[in-house]
């Protein structure tokens, strides 16, 4: 039996045996940490949806993921996790319902498990959609599912899941907000998925997702239900604070000392560096198996995780006042 209680907003679930499995602040800690040791949060993630699953007898996460316009970035930037590998993620923490990336199935086979797997898992699944949603000419530009007697848009497909969905998850720009799909002059009328559907969508940005924001999401959701979101609807687990705060090259900023040129050491603000407006823990979360990130490559941050990118951020390499100019 499981008592479950409140203390300092923290929930704490205990079992008579007193056993207490990872409260949900130190859960935030965990995805806040710094990566000093070259740890990523993935891994200390997926240890304790183990034991929490192990403890409570608790399911997998149900997933229905469907694809619409976008570039196939997120999912190949999901699979480069390399702790946990993709497949002890499918393993030991969601269930994925459908796939058209990811499963076996195709074609008829395929809608088939997508018709039943909403249906019974109505309410329950968790719906991720990867990209943006044309709308345009009745969204004949993104057809995702095609059938013997007729075309099924992603407009379709995002409308009628998204209704039956338990939480939405926009994954990357383009599903969070239309991202490049929508850039100007958006012929296809694409635009993200919070502006197709009546509903709250959560939206875990960037241009790709870093497996991280992905994953630790997902583990939010199975033990603990909606994360705290911004303004913006992301994670502030991940979100919360603009890349500018931990940039290694902050210092520099503070001093007024400005990089001239691409390669210079100082802070690349005078090179079109998005960091002060840009939401997201890139410095220490970084990439590539935790080992880079653009301005340590000596390129400014394009602010890929905002709302506005990349219009926004265009041209990329002027400062911010002369960007987003039409």
């Amino acid at each position: 039996m499981v008592i479950n209680y409140a203390s300092n907003h923290t929930i704490i679930r205990e079992t008579y045996k007193g056993s207490v499995f990872m409260e949900q602040q130190h859960f935030a800690e965990l995805c806040q940490k710094l990566n000093q040791q070259g740890d990523n949060i993935s891994k200390s993630v997926l240890d304790e949806v183990n034991k929490y699953r192990a403890q409570y007898n608790k399911k997998k996460l149900p997933v229905i993921w469907i694809e619409t316009n976008d570039s196939g970035d997120n999912n190949i930037a999901f699979l480069n996790t390399t702790y946990p590998y993709a497949g002890q993620v499918f393993t030991d923490m969601i269930d994925l319902l459908y796939s058209n990336s990811f499963m076996a199935a195709q074609g008829k086979n395929a809608l088939n498990i997508l018709e039943q797997a909403a249906e019974k898992y109505k309410g329950r699944f968790t719906l991720v959609v990867e990209g943006a949603v044309p709308v345009k000419d009745n969204g004949l530009y993104n057809i995702i599912i095609r059938t013997e007697n007729r075309s099924i848009t992603a407009l379709e497909a995002v409308t009628w899941l998204g209704n039956l969905a338990e939480y939405v998850v926009a994954m990357g720009t383009c599903g969070s907000f239309g991202g490049p799909s929508s850039a100007r002059p958006n012929i296809t009328g694409s635009m993200g998925v919070n502006k197709i559907l009546d509903r709250e969508v959560i939206n875990v940005s960037g241009c790709p997702v870093n497996p991280d924001w992905f994953v630790g999401t997902l583990a939010h959701l199975l033990m603990y239900g909606k994360p705290e979101l911004d303004d913006l609807g992301r994670p502030t687990l991940f979100y919360g604070y603009t890349v500018h705060r931990h940039c290694q090259r902050r210092s520099y900023f503070d001093r007024g000392n400005f990089a001239e040129k691409l390669g210079d050491i100082e802070c690349m603000f005078s090179l079109g560096c998005m960091g002060p407006r840009t939401g997201a823990d890139c410095p220490y979360r970084q990439w590539i198996n935790h080992v880079n990130w653009p301005v340590k490559a000596n390129t400014p941050c394009i602010g890929c995780t905002n709302k506005d990118f990349p219009d926004g951020s265009s041209p990329f390499f002027l400062p911010l006042d002369k960007k987003g100019k039409k």
